[in-house]
């Protein structure tokens, strides 16, 4: 069995804001050699996610709606996490959107669905950030 570890190290311009990671992890898939087996892709940091989904601009505008509406930014105040800090809503705006995600690997690439796509979203932003893929199979 062969085994692949990368960070992918990026900074983000806003605090919060979707990117699109799909073709650094299909790097990774070819650079690895595995043609057959499973790709990890998780977020290291506690305020920021990685999912899958369609790569359209009103989806993700969407997305920062809704995630703004289940746990707003302001006042900070509001939450007891901020005591001293003022990151508590991208607590929770990660745990809602996860923070890793598998994909199956099959002849040499990322098995998808139509439309999928691997997405790091960062709720806390501003400065250097990284993810994690880890690849085992054949």
């Amino acid at each position: 069995m062969k085994t692949y570890r990368k960070e992918i190290w990026f900074n983000t311009k806003g605090r919060v804001e979707f990117v699109n990671i799909t073709p650094e992890v299909e790097k990774c898939v070819r650079d690895s050699g595995v043609t057959e087996g499973l790709v990890l892709v998780n977020a290291m940091h506690i305020t920021a996610s990685v999912f899958i989904n369609d790569d359209e601009p009103g989806l993700h505008h969407d997305f920062a709606k809704w995630l703004d509406a289940l746990a707003p930014y302001g006042p900070v105040d509001r939450y007891r996490h901020n005591v001293g800090e003022d990151n508590a809503d991208a607590h929770l705006k990660r745990q809602v959107m996860g923070r890793e995600v598998v994909v199956a690997i099959t002849g040499g690439r990322l098995d998808f669905g139509p439309w999928e796509q691997i997405f790091y979203g960062e709720f806390d932003g501003r400065r250097p950030k990284r993810v994690l893929v880890k690849i085992i199979g054949e």
